[in-house]
């Protein structure tokens, strides 16, 4: 059953407002100064879970190229953005983070071959600009390692949502085994990572498990799989602009749960991301269609670049031995001059090969 693009841009979008919460649910919820083995409990059981469900591995070329995705999208990101956003003040990993779009519209140039145009551009500028005016705090000095690595975390997600575009996926396997495949991957790339860091795992109550269950499940497994459906279905640009969501949601909830004040300025930024985040989903304007192809059903190609490659081209007969003009009426084409050798093959009936 298909899908409208309303609707996919919709669930896509559930994902990075999922990601929203995950700071309140870390800081409320969670043990302190655990950001790998934070990452290690969302990635790994939620791969796990995908994979017993999807119950499809790999095969040839996808054990690596799932890898690859794994540590871009899962191993390197999640590290990476933990240290960020414990390195620099406020919300600056999130305003970092926001100018993924920009990275994605010149990677999807040199990958996808998809051309960026002046109105991607200026969106993309004006969706981090929003951001930075919500979470943007300005006490504190920026930290060149936190800058570093935001800017690698965010490259680092960029680059896998690009490539995840390019790849696609193997035939007969669905976005629950592929999100399966680099959940897991990612989740062992950071396991001795969290060990060799932080140590044994942590002591854990209710409440660490119940978060650590939400983060698994809602946070990742679903979200991910909701994110990696869209890039299956919506170029890599519109799913990326749904990216800062994430942060207008974090300032959402920041508010509604934590008691956190909100400005005017803040809500002139919030309006300003979402309006970037909308307007980053309209497609560019497709050519009128050619009256010939609505009247039946693709248009014919011009004379001059006719090369009769497809199955059932045919050349009309020469007008000198026409008696009925039909679109249909063609001869077999010479053996001699043969390049199509499929049986319905022909070619004008004029004296020798057609050149």
């Amino acid at each position: 059953m298909a899908t409208s693009r309303p609707a996919v841009i919709t669930l896509t979008a559930l994902a990075p407002i999922s990601w929203g919460t995950t700071y309140a649910v870390a800081t409320e919820f969670l043990p302190a100064d655990r950001p790998l083995f934070t990452g290690l409990m969302r990635a790994l059981p939620a791969g796990l879970l995908l994979l017993a469900l999807a119950r499809v591995l790999p095969r040839g070329a996808w054990w690596w190229k799932s890898v690859v995705l794994g540590a871009l999208n899962i191993g390197a990101f999640f590290p990476l953005l933990f240290l960020a956003a414990y390195r620099l003040p406020g919300g600056m990993a999130a305003v970092v983070g926001s100018v993924g779009p920009l990275f994605v519209v010149g990677l999807a140039a040199l990958l996808l071959g998809q051309r960026p145009t002046p109105r991607t551009l200026l969106t993309g500028i004006a969706a981090a600009f929003g951001v930075s005016l919500v979470v943007l705090e300005a006490a504190g000095a920026l930290d060149l390692p936190g800058v570093l690595a935001a800017l690698a975390s965010t490259a680092s997600m960029s680059t896998g949502t690009v490539l995840t575009k390019r790849w696609g996926r193997p035939e007969g396997v669905g976005p629950l085994a592929l999100t399966g495949w680099q959940l897991t991957a990612g989740g062992l790339l950071i396991a001795p990572l969290a060990f060799l860091v932080e140590g044994a795992p942590p002591a854990l109550d209710g409440r660490a498990v119940g978060g650590y269950l939400y983060l698994a499940v809602a946070n990742t497994a679903i979200a991910y799989w909701l994110w990696f459906r869209g890039i299956g279905r919506l170029t890599a640009t519109q799913v990326t602009f749904l990216g800062p969501l994430s942060p207008l949601t974090a300032a959402v909830v920041g508010w509604a749960a934590l008691g956190q004040a909100l400005t005017p300025v803040q809500l002139a930024g919030m309006a300003l991301a979402f309006g970037a985040t909308v307007a980053g989903q309209i497609g560019p304007r497709r050519k009128a269609a050619d009256p010939r192809t609505l009247a039946f059903g693709r248009a014919p190609r011009p004379a001059a670049s006719r090369r009769d490659t497809s199955p059932d081209a045919c050349v009309p007969r020469p007008a000198a031995s026409r008696r009925d003009i039909r679109p249909d009426d063609c001869v077999p084409r010479p053996a001699a001059s043969r390049r199509d050798t499929s049986p319905d093959a022909c070619v004008s009936a004029g004296p020798g090969p057609r050149r």
